[in-house]
């Protein structure tokens, strides 16, 4: 390993040593490199990459061990098999006489030799970068250094280690457990190809956070990488939140709550919700001027969507009907305590002579009461952000939606369903702590809404959707409308409602703002059949049919205005629409993954024709957890969830049929 590890300037200077411990009394050790930055630069990156912290480099102790200069010891190394145990003290810059830090161990595996010689062998190696603190927030009590969380649980930087390196077997058995049990669910939502883009994803997302804060009260952070560095975005939380829906909800509630606290202690000024908590990580020093970026209507319809979809999450009375296959795992003790987050780390777990594992994750009664503690402490805020979308998400301002590289646009239909979304999860959010009246008030202004929007946004001979209300022959993937699925509005009004936890009631004393008017119900298709879902199955059926249409070599472009795509928002898109089409943009995806030359870490913004990068190069950008879309609604709304996009099908059955009846007849 090199300097390379601890600094983006490879001119830095890097100081390093190695240190050797006893495992107890075991009779056996560890060995450990550690190398960093001469002159750390706390709190601070250089090219996207941290400018503090010590990288540990851990092996056994009967291993060999060298420190030189790259140029000799690996060449050396080539000739001979071996290291020196010797250690260059000349500290230096990381490409001055380049300093590398080399274990090495030899394997003597030939049964011949003796009956004794093992035929197989192993060595274990672990990598860490210890930071602490990991990044300072402004948090209620102020502008704080943040301590790493594993700090509470080991008293020492070594004891950490120690932990980690004897942890291997079981870190193991439960990543193989979780690798297994993806493989299999992605499989059986997509194909081989799907298999590998969840793999490479799962590790892409994780790899942009860290966690933080204590057993009271965790947190997990969250870096834009690459487009800018801003910290914990609510748009960059948003498109990966369907990895954590499906991996483990509880990290979703963590990467929520900073900007929860941020906002609830008063020190943002603005009524919508904030962009960003900083505008680089790892600084989350907030926007006291309230002059962030501005996505008014996008943010506050994120965070509330988001905020339902993690109540909804909670809810399930058996571990089949949970969002999550490891939700259920674990004992369900609720801390009441109102002071300490709805979802503590305090009492950890031993599970199968594994230490350090979470307790459930709601569940029946205990859900409930998570559920409606979490809402309680920060309800004035959910009512803020949903009064904002009321007064502009119908017909939002010139403004930028997630996809700032596009610029900013009025009227945008996409936009305005999300901020209409944001309203109606609002109405189930009220319902969770009982509030009946809220909850009438914000679902009677969503259905009217949604009702105006469907005229708004449809294109005049009825075939797709337009970009902006007022811009005729354009077009958009509509991918918030992954939203109404996944929190369960579409089955609203069908038989599956009745077996989903999450879906609501229809309130018998409800009543339209107003009636619509007799020119909307003869102007849009959409108004000639029967009301059921939110958005009407309708509007599925024909973005559905409009992406077969104009999809690409490599996937599906993001709208009427350019040729490239968003691949996080091309598999929202493709899992509410018929299983062709899903094949399809999953086929086209897959292609570009396997073929095209963009060769660094995995980007979310390609061009769909040339498969390159369209000038901006996204790369190793967590919004990638997107690409679990289709993971999240196979066990969403209790499982309910597919079921309820069954008359996607029905007209491919019926040409099918219509195909079948044709050739007979010729024959």
């Amino acid at each position: 390993m090199n300097g390379q590890w601890v600094s983006g300037n490879r001119g830095s200077r890097i100081t390093w040593k190695l240190d050797q411990r006893e495992l107890g009394n075991s009779g056996k050790g560890l060995k450990t490199w550690k190398f960093r930055r001469e002159t750390e630069l706390l709190l601070s990156e250089g090219r996207d990459q941290a400018e503090w912290g010590t990288l540990h480099f851990t092996g056994p102790s009967d291993i060999r061990h060298e420190a030189g200069t790259s140029g000799i010891l690996r060449p050396r190394f080539a000739r001979t098999g071996t290291l020196e145990n010797a250690i260059d003290e000349d500290f230096r810059g990381i490409m001055d006489e380049e300093p590398v830090f080399a274990f090495a161990k030899s394997f003597v595996l030939n049964s011949s030799i003796s009956p004794s010689t093992p035929t197989s062998d192993s060595v274990l190696f672990s990598i860490s970068l210890i930071q602490d603190p990991v990044t300072q927030f402004a948090s209620a009590r102020g502008l704080t250094f943040m301590r790493p969380l594993w700090a509470s649980w080991f008293p020492s930087t070594e004891k950490l280690l120690e932990f980690h390196y004897l942890d291997y077997v079981n870190a193991f058995k439960l990543a193989g457990n979780y690798s297994a049990q993806l493989a299999e669910d992605a499989y059986k939502s997509g194909s081989d190809d799907y298999v590998n883009i969840a793999a490479l994803s799962a590790r892409q997302v994780l790899g942009a956070t860290v966690f933080a804060g204590t057993p009271e009260d965790p947190i997990l952070f969250m870096k834009e990488i690459s487009s800018n560095g801003n910290f914990q975005t609510i748009d960059v939380i948003f498109p990966a939140f369907p990895f954590f829906l499906y991996t483990n909800p509880r990290w979703l509630a963590y990467l929520l709550e900073p900007l929860i606290e941020h906002m609830l202690s008063g020190q943002y000024p603005n009524k919508y919700a904030m962009h960003d908590l900083g505008y680089h990580f790892p600084n989350a020093t907030g926007h006291a001027d309230g002059r962030d970026e501005y996505m008014p209507v996008e943010e506050c319809g994120n965070i509330l969507i988001m905020g339902l979809a993690l109540v909804n999450s909670l809810k399930y009375d058996t571990g089949a009907a949970a969002g999550s296959v490891w939700s259920e795992l674990g004992s369900d003790s609720f801390d009441p305590n109102p002071h300490t987050s709805a979802f503590s780390l305090k009492d950890l777990e031993t599970r199968d002579g594994i230490f350090g594992l979470d307790d459930s994750w709601g569940g029946s009664t205990k859900g409930i009461k998570q559920a409606q503690k979490w809402v309680n402490r920060s309800y004035k805020l959910w009512k803020q952000w949903t009064g904002y979308l009321i007064e502009f998400s119908l017909e939002p301002e010139n403004q930028l939606s997630t996809d700032d590289f596009a610029g900013p646009l009025q009227l945008q239909t996409n936009l305005a369903l999300k901020g209409i979304l944001g309203i109606k999860a609002m109405s189930q959010i009220s319902q969770t702590i009982g509030n009946v009246a809220d909850m009438k008030y914000y679902k009677n202004i969503s259905d009217v809404y949604v009702s105006k929007w469907e005229e708004y946004g449809l294109s005049r001979d009825g075939s797709h959707f337009k970009l902006s209300y007022d811009w005729y022959g354009s077009w958009t993937i509509l991918y918030n409308l992954y939203a109404d699925t996944l929190l369960c509005f579409h089955l609203e009004g069908t038989s599956s409602a009745l077996s989903s936890n999450h879906a609501s009631s229809p309130s018998n004393d409800q009543k339209p703002l107003a009636p619509l008017s007799s020119h909307h119900h003869h102007s849009s298709p959409l108004a000639l059949t029967n009301k059921t879902g939110f958005v009407p199955p309708q509007v599925y059926k024909i973005q559905s049919d409009w992406y077969h249409a104009v999809r690409q070599t490599y996937g599906l472009p993001l709208d009427s205005r350019h040729l490239y795509t968003k691949s996080d928002w091309q598999f929202f898109a493709a899992a509410v629409t018929s299983k062709s089409v899903r094949a399809e943009i999953l086929q086209s995806v897959a292609k570009w993954v396997n073929e095209t030359g963009t060769d660094r870490p995995f980007t979310d913004l390609y061009e769909t024709e040339s498969g390159g990068w369209p000038g901006a190069h996204f790369m190793a950008r967590p919004v990638v957890g997107g690409h679990f879309a289709f993971l999240t609604l196979d066990r969403a709304c209790g499982g309910e969830a597919m079921r309820g996009l069954e008359f996607l099908e029905e007209d491919e059955k019926e040409v099918e049929k219509e195909g079948w009846e044709k050739a007979r007849v010729e024959l």
